[in-house]
């Protein structure tokens, strides 16, 4: 599990059927040298299936993998990452 800060969002003109009508958005994961200093998240940009009502600005923690299909098992989804809960505070020790 990662954490990331959600940028925007994504809206798609086709998909998959079984991931038709949720919500998509675009967050950035942060490194452990970024969080220790609170700065910009600087990993690589992530589309993450979103349940949770995430919005700009928010810092969350995504789940990655097959481990992101898991919220809908035993039903399978084709999703490589999934907005897991909104984070209010964050500390690093």
């Amino acid at each position: 599990m990662r954490i990331a800060e959600v940028i925007g969002s994504v809206t798609l003109s086709r998909c998959h059927p079984s991931i038709a009508g949720y919500r998509w958005l675009i967050g950035v994961p942060f490194s452990l040298k970024a969080l220790r200093n609170d700065n910009a998240p600087d990993g690589e940009d992530l589309v993450i299936l979103d349940e949770l009502g995430a919005g700009p600005g928010q810092r969350i923690a995504v789940s990655e993998g097959a481990e992101a299909a898991m919220p809908f098992h035993p039903n399978k989804k084709p999703i490589d990452a999934y907005c897991a809960c909104l984070l209010d505070t964050i500390v690093v020790k």
